[in-house]
């Protein structure tokens, strides 16, 4: 994202090289010439969704498109490029994921502080295995007759989970709407179990859970998050009807996102009387 950032500032305040305009140049004219760099593909290498790992040589005529002369920016560019986070563990399930959802993985395995809330489904990076693979039991394609789909999608589910949770350096806020612990999903030793592991995690000093009772104040009526990236621009997610993840790094929405999550941290349950209420739930 940080490598995407500054080359949309270069190519947005370049000499023009275009008739009409003051200053800077479109990505169509920015890629002219280039075969392996589309227009598109540019715009997911500004977006933080792409970058040069296998053709560092388009960056560097970029480069020198943009009138960037300065060796040691280039270097820094370059090298920028070479350190960006491997998502190769992705590859594998990409097939798998709705549009957008690897780009959102990759920020979420780099985020400094996650504010998550959901209404009716427990929380991905808070599920236990067996509540996952239930959920994607129901969720499966009509057209998919094979198990590969949810064991696809459960793997992913638990290898996020990991890869968050297990970090010391991430706080995790979590908001779940009380009907996400009253949908069965799987039988109730399911639930139970799934209840029992929030009450865990819920006693992690990085982090709380909070739920929000059925008749406690304001609720935002979709389920969203809020990615803290540090030096970077925060994004916020959604998931839309058509199960594809949008992002948006745009000051506005993530405000606008982050009052509704404060909003609701204000009529929740507190910490305490979270982990009293799941554990009520568990019988125990």
């Amino acid at each position: 994202m940080e490598l995407g950032i500054q080359l949309r500032q270069l190519r947005e305040n370049c000499p023009p090289v275009e008739d009409g305009r003051a200053r800077g140049m479109t990505r169509k004219a920015a890629v002219r010439g280039l075969r392996a760099l589309s227009e598109a593909s540019l715009a997911r290498v500004e977006n933080g969704e792409l970058n040069f790992r296998r053709n560092v040589g388009d960056l560097r005529t970029l480069l020198k498109r943009y009138a960037v002369d300065d060796d040691e920016l280039i270097e820094q560019l370059v090298e920028l490029n070479r350190e960006a986070p491997n998502d190769e563990w992705l590859t594998q399930y990409r097939a798998f994921m709705p549009a957008g959802m690897p780009h959102y993985v990759g920020l979420e395995a780099e985020a400094n502080e996650i504010l998550a809330y959901h209404p009716t489904v427990v929380y991905g990076l808070l599920q236990t295995e067996h509540y996952a693979r239930a959920l994607f039991e129901v969720q499966r394609p009509v057209e998919d007759t094979t198990s590969e789909f949810i064991n696809r999608n459960v793997d992913l589910r638990m290898d996020r989970k990991r890869r968050v949770l297990e970090r010391d350096d991430v706080r995790l806020r979590v908001i779940l709407g009380e009907a996400a612990l009253c949908i069965p999903v799987g039988d109730e030793a399911t639930m139970r179990d799934q209840c029992r592991e929030i009450v865990k995690l819920a006693r992690e000093d990085h982090i709380q859970v909070q739920v929000l009772p059925f008749k406690r104040g304001y609720r935002a009526s979709n389920d969203f998050a809020i990615l803290d990236l540090g030096e970077l621009p925060s994004r916020v997610q959604t998931d839309n009807a058509w199960g594809a993840v949008s992002t948006s790094d745009k000051p506005r929405e993530v405000d606008r996102f982050t009052r509704r999550f404060n909003a609701m941290v204000g009529a929740a349950l507190g910490l305490e009387e979270t982990i009293e209420f799941l554990e009520a739930l568990t019988g125990k």
